[in-house]
């Protein structure tokens, strides 16, 4: 499961990547595993709206932070 989320987060390096895919088509639930994931990713990436954040409530972050 760790490797799958670090595939799909663009976090695996080469060495990693390619060991998932030599192994993927024999293990079924990876490659069912693998295609949720995928799925569940792209869908909340085309459904959440990314709107900047207000530069009070940034201000009002940072000075919490600071204390």
């Amino acid at each position: 499961m760790k490797m799958i989320q670090a595939i799909l987060d663009g976090e695996a390096n080469e060495a990693e990547k390619e060991h998932f895919r030599q192994n993927m088509d024999k293990c079924m639930p990876c490659i069912q595993t693998y295609h949720l994931e995928k799925c569940i990713k792209e869908t909340l990436h085309s459904k959440v709206e990314r709107r900047p954040c207000p530069e009070k409530l940034v201000a009002a972050i940072k000075a919490q932070l600071s204390n």
